[in-house]
């Protein structure tokens, strides 16, 4: 018989209203939801299922200590125009998505991240958290870490990010043309009460490959690959993603790895 995972004793125990309970691998007494609240605020000490956006760990050691969603930037929405919360995973499709809400000028983003909760690894694009809080940095961009754990609902992990923002009634994606995918987005995210009525944009949706690498090329930011899955000969973790890369591509590997076949991580200057 399978035990219960420490989510599943956490929720149960906070529906008996109990300040703590076991976690079952490791033995350790955890504090409860309900035991946190009656705190009446953070301790600082990054606790599991901290109920105040770990607001008393400082920010510069959030990355690598908080267990809920939080800010991992010092700034935040300036109150100009209508907030949109763009899930970002560092590669060059959420970017160029970012510089297409930028362009429509309707929008004011605040990026948002997943994480694993035990190595801080962004999946897919194989990057650290750290990497994507310099990315947020230098664009001058709030940004909301989500740290995932398993066995948990994904859409149910997000909620308390998107609590940090109440008044925010979009969501932004840089999906390009995989209906399945955007199909799963829509779904999951109506079967969630907090996240129903909320809005989907998908400012990249069927845009032109040779149109959405111009605009790479001038936005000034480095693009490099920083996975590979596919086979994928003369091609290396740490090159330049450009045309030349596209080039040596083989034949039937989507242009932009659609397909999964390989990753990006954008590094941006300052001033670009």
């Amino acid at each position: 018989m399978t035990e219960p995972d420490y989510w599943s004793l956490h929720e149960e125990a906070c529906n008996r209203g109990e300040t703590i309970y076991t976690d079952p691998k490791t033995g350790f007494v955890v504090f409860t939801r309900v035991g946190l609240t009656e705190r009446g605020k953070c301790c600082g000490a990054g606790c599991r299922h901290c109920p105040f956006g770990h607001e008393s760990v400082p920010t510069k050691r959030r990355s690598q200590r908080i267990q809920q969603p939080a800010w991992l930037t010092g700034s935040r929405p300036n109150g100009s125009g209508e907030t949109v919360i763009l899930f970002w995973s560092g590669g060059k499709d959420s970017f160029l998505a970012y510089r297409a809400l930028m362009e429509k000028q309707r929008f004011a983003p605040v990026l948002l991240t997943t994480f694993d909760v035990r190595t801080r690894i962004i999946a897919h694009q194989e990057l650290l958290i750290d990497d994507v809080i310099n990315q947020a940095e230098a664009l001058g961009v709030p940004l909301i870490g989500v740290p995932l754990h398993s066995g948990r609902d994904y859409v149910e992990q997000l909620v308390p990010a998107l609590d940090l923002m109440p008044a925010c009634k979009y969501l932004a994606f840089g999906d390009l043309h995989l209906e399945h995918i955007r199909n799963w987005r829509e779904e999951a995210f109506k079967a969630n009460e907090r996240t129903v009525a909320m809005s989907l944009e998908f400012p990249l949706w069927r845009a032109d490959y040779a149109m959405l690498l111009e605009d790479l090329a001038a936005s000034g930011a480095q693009c490099k690959i920083s996975a590979i899955v596919a086979d994928l000969p003369g091609v290396a973790v740490g090159d330049d993603y450009d045309a030349n890369l596209i080039a040596k591509l083989p034949a039937g590997v989507d242009a932009f790895g659609e397909n999964g076949e390989f990753h990006t991580k954008i590094v941006i200057s300052e001033a670009g």
